[in-house]
């Protein structure tokens, strides 16, 4: 599954490849509740590799959730 977080401040987007086990209703509870805390709340996301990403949840402009079966084209399919 893939995750997407645009960034407020330069216009960046944060690209994540998450574990293919990773419960979607977990994370979009993880995301509510990172946005819905006050300016110091940061949202953690593990990848699909175990690298932690934190984001100040102050810079957060938008979350997308990819679909949980991605097709991959190419010679890694």
């Amino acid at each position: 599954m893939d995750l997407r977080i645009g960034i407020t401040r330069g216009g960046q987007v944060i690209e994540v490849e998450l574990a293919d086990n990773t419960d979607r209703d977990a994370l979009r509870k993880q995301i509510d509740t990172a946005l819905g805390g006050d300016e110091s709340s940061v949202l953690w996301i593990t990848d699909k590799k175990g690298k932690e990403l934190a984001v100040s949840s102050a810079n957060i402009a938008f979350v997308q959730i990819g679909s949980e079966d991605s097709r991959s084209i190419g010679f890694g399919a």
